[in-house]
């Protein structure tokens, strides 16, 4: 006699756990229709009380045999989707799909195509690498029914077409497996509809035939599987809509296999003028060369092509421009009798930035000006008022008129401003937590300022119960910052952990505070930071940890009711009126600065101060009064000599990547003995005979790092310079966002920040070198008007205050053209960067400054032409026209008297021809 085992829950879900998918199976299809969907209930109210009943806990996860539960007891495929779908059965596709569907087709399901497009809706956009997509389509074919159209359906379904999985079996060709597939007709379509797709299309282009599906697609045209007119109608379309260069190539690429006939060409006529005008240079040029057979064939309107020619001199790239020119000289021999309108059209190349398009725009209407009536000769005499350079003067000889060139429309500069001053401080505890567990997310240099002058000041007014209750969930929130482990012993967040506790009063002296404790006491006897025996780094953004040390230290022995050192702006700097304030509130009150945080305080005052702050600073009594007196009285801090030196590659076997260079940095040496504690290690830089090989100290401090010292930016900069170095020498991407802080700063200029300007306009990539555009434009507006220095005294007061540091420092354009024309000597700096870098200054306003640094820069420049050269003096030209230069540059002449045509004697002429009409 044969015993059947019932059909139960339990069973099923200890087979699952055991993952015995045979026995599962087997049980399912032994069992009848009725007692399968009798179990429905039971099965769905196990997955879903899965969570509290504790199988799904820990790193288990559910097995295939919950999966293969689902598909044998549910009534519809609603129900079947939603258990799979739900968050703890997201790994129900690594059944093996013959027993899925084994025991669907025993069951004779009718709505298995329905369970497939449900599953697949569901399909990700971003995660295509795992098994959704390949199961729904079992269940789809099975079920006859088409997938739903939805990005992640689409980029799946392009991915299994272009890396099928086939457990290293040979596959069919790709033009075979498209072909084959069923989903082709709904499917193909939208690969044209959603952005960014193009990019899916290029994931085989690692192969050396190139990306597959462009011409896959054109041999399907031809064969007649797909119809041509639908494809080109997609591709342009495609086209059209736009998209990222690197998203729209594969579109290109079947644009052109495709090689659409004149006929189809010319009846997307329109779409392609729009592609000229507004589409990617690599898309825009396609459309070019398309245009202009259409327009051969004689079926391009001429005011399509005037129009759309308009828009494309105004475009940047100049290969298109001169193209575009070419043709609009071609065709205006051809169209003789509309020359004016088409020379006209010329005439809107007159305004591009490139004076080398303007030459030749000028030069292809010299050629035809004879045919020309009165009227339109004076409409282009007045649009050749927007050339520059030395082109004003060749047109007034072509069009017998004197043409002033108009001045360039480019913006001032605006006058410098004080820097904005900091946030409010903190007012409450539940404030103050909001603004910890925001610093261990961004741990910025205003933020640690507001929290620790928080912190000091609730300890005294709120006391140590309102801040336990308000921080303590903060502890326990972020344990990894807030607790001592192996790597974040030298951590200020962690040191600011110890002093939260102590606060609080959760946390007794123990080996980090003694740590911490020794470490404060050395930096304060000895004038050190650093070294295995200290928690503090010895780089400048080491004074913010040694103040908090000094916050665990001194919070709960001392009680002082706020920290001297809060700066008032958030440059760093301090008020000197507000220092002599809370001077004076602590000599009423009774108590004594903490030194650290006092010294501090010192070095972010400004270098101009109000004669009555100083006249009530010699008032004061205390001992801290008595050295803010003094400190005022001496000038404050004295600049230190910076010079620049010179780092030689070192000599090294075989690297996976470029050993780095010859690297200019700054050596920094005080200018005086004594001083403050912090003073000598602040001041001191004596760099290595070699550069440093991927710097990365102050990647995520540079406004901590500014703000020490934030009216001797030449320090900072000479303490950041080996990063930003890097920007260019190695191609680091971080770094340059330490560049406008320092801008904003106030301080002479050395050679330290003059070559961190210079590398960094010729960074890797984009966003470093805006930032330093950014400080560039400040740095040429000058020196923001003196903070605290009483209303008579603003910008000029600042000026005088900024001498030229010891051992002499150019002025700040000039400095920068200096380091520019050294780096460019080896080719360190790259030009083709360099120049769209000055352009923007230039066209931001700082025409003066730009003019300064070519001019500093090009003798040495053109001693040793490299790439990009002539580019360099075109922008010179026009610079030097727009600020009436009138200066000589060593070797210009030279060069532009030598025989030839080469664009560089070319654009010397020109420069010579501009600087002395």
């Amino acid at each position: 006699m044969t015993t059947t085992t019932p059909l139960t829950w339990v069973g099923l879900d200890r087979r699952a756990q055991r993952n015995e998918v045979g026995a599962i199976t087997a049980l399912l299809l032994a069992a009848t229709e009725e007692e399968r969907l009798a179990l429905a209930k039971d099965v769905e109210a196990g997955i879903k009380n899965a969570d509290r009943d504790g199988w799904w806990r820990g790193d288990t996860s559910p097995t295939p045999g919950h999966a293969l539960a689902v598909i044998g007891c549910m009534p519809t495929a609603a129900k079947a989707a939603a258990l799979l779908l739900r968050g703890n059965m997201r790994n129900w596709s690594a059944v093996k799909p013959r027993l899925f569907m084994e025991i669907a087709q025993a069951r004779e399901l009718p709505w298995l195509g329905e369970l497939g497009q449900r599953l697949a809706a569901r399909t990700p956009v971003r995660e295509r690498w795992n098994n959704d997509w390949p199961f729904a389509v079992t269940l789809l074919r099975a079920g006859d029914a088409e997938p739903p159209v939805t990005e992640g359906v689409v980029r799946a379904w392009v991915e299994g077409l272009l890396r099928p999985s086939g457990r290293g079996a040979p596959q069919p060709p790709l033009s075979v497996r498209m072909r084959d597939d069923p989903f082709l007709p709904v499917l193909l379509p939208a690969v044209f509809t959603f952005d960014g797709l193009g990019a899916d299309l290029l994931s085989d282009s690692w192969q050396e035939s190139g990306p597959q599906f462009p011409p896959v697609v054109a041999h399907l045209v031809a064969e007649g599987t797909l119809e041509r007119k639908t494809v080109l109608d997609l591709t342009v379309d495609r086209l059209v809509r736009g998209d990222t260069p690197h998203c729209l190539r594969p579109f290109t690429l079947l644009h052109d296999a495709l090689a659409p006939s004149l006929d189809e060409m010319s009846s997307h006529a329109l779409d392609y003028a729009r592609l000229l005008a507004e589409a990617p240079g690599a898309v825009a040029g396609m459309a070019q060369k398309v245009l202009r057979a259409v327009d051969e064939a004689g079926r391009l309107e001429l005011e399509t092509l005037l129009d759309t020619s308009a828009a494309t001199l105004a475009r940047k790239e100049k290969t298109l421009v001169k193209a575009q020119l070419g043709w609009l000289e071609k065709v205006s021999r051809r169209e003789s009798g509309r020359a004016g309108e088409v020379l006209e059209t010329v005439a809107v190349a007159f305004g591009h930035p490139a004076l080398d398009v303007q030459d030749r725009a000028l030069t292809l209407i010299g050629k035809r000006i004879g045919d020309l009536d009165p009227a339109a000769v004076a409409r282009l005499a007045d649009a050749a008022a927007a050339l520059a350079g030395d082109l004003p003067g060749r047109a007034a000889a072509l069009f017998g008129t004197v043409v002033e060139a108009e001045p360039a429309e480019l913006p001032e500069l605006p006058p410098p401003a004080p820097p904005a001053a900091m946030p409010a401080p903190i007012a409450t505890p539940a404030e103050l937590a909001e603004e910890v567990a925001a610093l261990v997310h961004e741990p910025t240099a205003i933020r640690w300022e507001r929290v620790l002058a928080g912190l000091v000041t609730l300890n005294t007014t709120a006391g140590p119960a309102a801040l336990a209750t308000a921080l303590q969930p903060v502890l326990d929130r972020y344990p990894g910052d807030f607790e001592e482990n192996t790597w974040n012993r030298s951590k200020p967040l962690l040191h600011l952990g110890v002093a939260i506790r102590s606060a609080i009063g959760t946390d007794k002296p123990g080996g980090l505070w003694l740590w911490l404790v020794t470490s404060l006491r050395t930096a304060w006897q000895d004038g050190r930071r650093g070294g295995v025996d200290s928690a503090i780094v010895p780089t400048p953004d080491g004074v913010l940890a040694l103040r908090v040390a000094e916050t665990v230290t001194q919070l709960t022995s001392t009680m002082v009711p706020l920290l001297m050192a809060t700066p008032t702006h958030v440059t760093g700097s301090l008020d000197a009126a507000v220092l002599l304030d809370r001077l004076r509130r602590a000599e009423s009150e009774g108590w004594q600065p903490w030194p650290v945080d006092f010294e501090q305080a010192l070095l972010r005052l400004p270098r101009v101060t109000d004669p009555a702050v100083a006249a009530g600073a010699a008032t004061l009594t205390s001992p801290a009064g008595r050295q803010f007196a003094a400190w005022l009285a001496d000038g404050g801090l004295p600049d230190p000599v910076s010079t620049r030196f010179q780092q030689e590659p070192a000599r090294r076997g075989y690297t996976w990547y470029s050993p780095v260079g010859r690297r200019v940095v700054a050596a920094l040496t005080p200018a005086r003995g004594g001083g403050l504690r912090l003073e000598r290690q602040l001041l001191t830089i004596a760099p290595g005979p070699h550069p440093e090989e991927f710097p990365s100290a102050f990647h995520d401090a540079g406004d901590v790092l500014a703000m020490v010292l934030p009216h001797h930016r030449e320090v900072t900069a000479a303490w950041a310079l080996p990063e930003l170095a890097a920007m260019t020498d190695q191609e680091q991407r971080e770094g340059a966002a330490v560049l406008p802080l320092l801008a904003e700063c106030s301080g002479p200029v050395g050679p330290a920040l003059a070559y961190a300007v210079a590398y960094a306009l010729t960074a890797r990539y984009q966003e470093s070198r805006i930032a330093a555009v950014d400080a560039f434009l400040t740095l040429a507006a000058g020196p923001p008007p003196a903070l605290a220095a009483g209303p008579a005294r603003a910008t000029e007061a600042a000026r005088a205050a900024e001498p030229a540091l010891p051992g002499g420092a150019a002025p700040f354009a000039g400095a920068v053209g200096a380091a520019v024309a050294d780096l460019s000597a080896d080719a360190t700096l790259k030009l083709s960067r360099l120049v769209p870098a000055l352009a923007e200054a230039y066209r931001a306003g700082a025409a003066v400054a730009v003019w300064e640094v070519l001019a500093t820069a090009l003798p040495t420049m053109l001693a040793s032409p490299q790439r990009g050269l002539p580019d360099l003096l075109e922008l010179a030209s026009q610079v030097a026209g727009s600020v009436h230069a009138h200066t000589e540059i060593p070797g210009l002449a030279e060069v532009a008297s030598r025989p030839g045509s080469s664009r560089l004697i070319k654009e010397a002429k020109r420069l010579q021809t501009v600087l002395t009409p």
